[in-house]
């Protein structure tokens, strides 16, 4: 939520896997996405079909992650779908790209690390931490 001062102005839709998180943050409008992981293989099915649903009706310019593979799963139903699209790997992932940010470069058009070094290492951009 700290770049939320950088989309004023924009329609934006909030996507999490955390129920409860966007009232906690007052992010509105939001949707649940079931989580999922790469052993998960009927949960990310589940995940795709949901955002694909919500996507095609939302029709973003624009998709932005921060995250696991839900958000991998959504950068790219955006690219198809003719959306911009942006990965921030977590500032989490201090030593080396996070396997969804090695695996979501197929789909960004940007792809940032929060890290310098590992940008550096991995191929992705720094453009500085949101911490």
């Amino acid at each position: 939520m700290l770049q939320r001062a950088a989309f004023e102005g924009h329609q934006v839709t909030f996507a999490t896997t955390l129920p409860g998180l966007p009232e906690q943050f007052d992010a509105h409008p939001f949707m649940i996405v079931p989580d999922c992981n790469r052993d998960e293989k009927g949960a990310a099915l589940r995940c795709a079909w949901i955002l694909l649903s919500s996507m095609i009706k939302l029709r973003p310019d624009v998709v932005i992650s921060t995250g696991a593979l839900p958000g991998v799963i959504a950068l790219a139903i955006g690219r198809v779908l003719g959306a911009r699209t942006i990965w921030v790997d977590s500032v989490a992932n201090a030593e080396e790209m996070s396997s969804s940010g090695r695996l979501a470069r197929r789909f960004a058009h940007l792809w940032l690390s929060q890290w310098e070094h590992v940008a550096k290492a991995s191929g992705a951009e720094y453009a500085g931490a949101v911490l």
